[in-house]
């Protein structure tokens, strides 16, 4: 089992009929996000497509952001809510 999670939801394709694609992965253990380009070393990607990607970053971003501030010493006492049994 990789510990990287891929957004499935992107769908990037290279805008000049090479058969690259982009993959945006979250590292589950260190929460380090993995942007690649797979079957070569660039690719150009249509206007829609690079939204696409941004898009894909921005929720791996966020999703890194919740990971840290779960693991964060302290988290859970932080939290409101009632009290623990």
């Amino acid at each position: 089992m990789s510990v990287f999670r891929s957004d499935l939801s992107l769908e990037a394709r290279d805008a000049a009929g090479v058969e690259a694609e982009v993959d945006v992965a979250l590292n589950l253990v260190t929460g380090n996000i993995r942007l690649s380009i797979l079957w070569t070393q660039e690719i150009q990607l249509s206007a829609d497509d690079a939204e696409q990607v941004a898009k894909a970053l921005q929720r791996a971003a966020a999703e890194s952001r919740s990971m840290e501030k779960a693991e964060a010493p302290g988290a859970a006492e932080d939290q409101p809510g009632p009290p623990a049994a």
